[in-house]
């Protein structure tokens, strides 16, 4: 989960971005760095998913536990 977690960091432009985070809270949580993260979930973890996947999705730790789900799904 650091690799994704620091993705997601790098994604943001922030330093850190913990398990716990509201990605909502992050200023740079826009639909740009929603699709980013969109983009980096497909290469990364071959996970496919959509804007609306993640709109019900509140923390980094949410959004890891929905990644995992759908892997090899």
């Amino acid at each position: 989960m650091d690799d994704f977690l620091k993705s997601i960091a790098a994604i943001l432009e922030v330093p850190e971005v913990r398990e716990t985070d509201d990605l909502k809270s992050f200023e740079q949580w826009d639909s740009l760095s929603v699709l980013s993260v969109i983009a980096m979930l497909d290469a990364k973890h071959g996970v496919n998913l959509k804007a609306a996947d993640l709109a019900g999705v509140n923390s980094a730790g949410e959004l890891w536990r929905l990644v995992q789900s759908r892997k090899g799904a």
